[in-house]
């Protein structure tokens, strides 16, 4: 072999082995589903290399985030290098073309396109008497430190998963519904004023004292009397989506316990802001408010999908 022969073969053999590399530090990513409503959980799966402080928000075609930024966890002991995060399209999101952009260390790693389709939510009138009003309109620092605490909880990045539910339950038996996810409100005071609101979660129309189950297995993070939403208990399922049960009239749970899915957790009731018997079931990704019925009838962490979808567009 001559000295130009050498040359050439070492030179398709350096750009052989470069190759190989960049193939396996190539990120790849994928959303779940790529077309979604107002409300629609979203899951975002990644493999890239060093993914050290993985981020996704979701983001309009002009550039304006839209909603939180939702951070990412192993999918399994099995496949350390797949990472996903759980999000929400808000209901107040504009429909029509958006994307979702993932960020290592602040340097944006993939871009993936979504479809946000347009929906339709109930508007609603509810007059609230002089006790109500004042719950909502009245300054008052517990509330405020309840709020706190609140949103300390549903914005914790942890990286525990609490539950391999294939998908959640209903918590009460009855399927009888007063309100629904993202239903325009307008607060009708007895002092003549009014306010307008979003319905974050499904009120469930149940006589005091009904029972209410977990919808899915996980780790109480709260539950305790609170001044808005009375008797109140959070679970948390895995890393940044937690369930939020309202307005109950007992609470069987402690903080910290684990429950499984269909347990019994307490009872329903009419406590704080409420103007009858119900239960409020709210479902929360990465802070987002998201539509409870999406997680009854969808895997949010389906690993046979996701595993099978990273792997082929790492294969490509």
């Amino acid at each position: 072999m001559n000295r130009v022969t050498r040359l050439i073969v070492s030179v398709l053999i350096f750009c052989f082995v470069i190759s190989g590399i960049s193939a396996q530090q190539r990120s790849v990513a994928a959303v779940f589903p790529e077309n979604a409503q107002l409300g629609t959980p979203l899951t975002i799966a990644v493999s890239a290399p060093s993914p050290d402080n993985l981020t996704a928000s979701l983001v309009a075609i002009n550039g304006e985030r839209i909603g939180a930024v939702s951070r990412f966890f192993t999918l399994s002991p099995e496949n350390p290098s797949i990472q996903v995060s759980i999000t929400a399209v808000p209901s107040t999101a504009v429909p029509g073309a958006a994307r979702i952009v993932v960020k290592n260390n602040s340097q944006e790693i993939a871009r993936l396109p979504l479809n946000i389709e347009a929906r339709s939510f109930v508007s609603e009138e509810i007059p609230l008497n002089e006790s109500n009003t004042a719950i909502r309109t009245e300054p008052d620092p517990q509330k405020d430190r309840e709020s706190q605490i609140l949103w300390q909880i549903l914005s914790a990045a942890g990286k525990e998963m609490y539950s391999t539910d294939a998908a959640f339950i209903l918590p009460v038996e009855s399927t009888r519904r007063t309100s629904f996810y993202g239903d325009r409100r307008v607060y009708l005071y007895s002092t003549g004023r009014r306010d307008t609101s979003i319905h974050a979660g499904v009120d469930f129309g149940v006589p005091i004292g009904t029972p209410v189950k977990a919808s899915a297995s996980g780790k109480v993070v709260l539950a305790s009397p609170r001044i808005v939403t009375g008797n109140s208990i959070v679970i948390e399922h895995f890393p940044g989506v937690y369930s939020l049960y309202y307005h109950l009239d007992e609470i069987h749970v402690t903080e910290g316990v684990m429950v499984t899915i269909g347990d019994m957790i307490g009872l329903s009731g009419s406590t704080g802001l409420s103007t009858g018997p119900h239960l409020h079931w709210e479902i929360r990704a990465a802070t987002e408010n998201a539509d409870p019925d999406a997680f009854l009838a969808r895997n949010l962490l389906d690993k046979d999908a996701i595993i099978s979808k990273i792997n082929g567009l790492s294969a490509e």
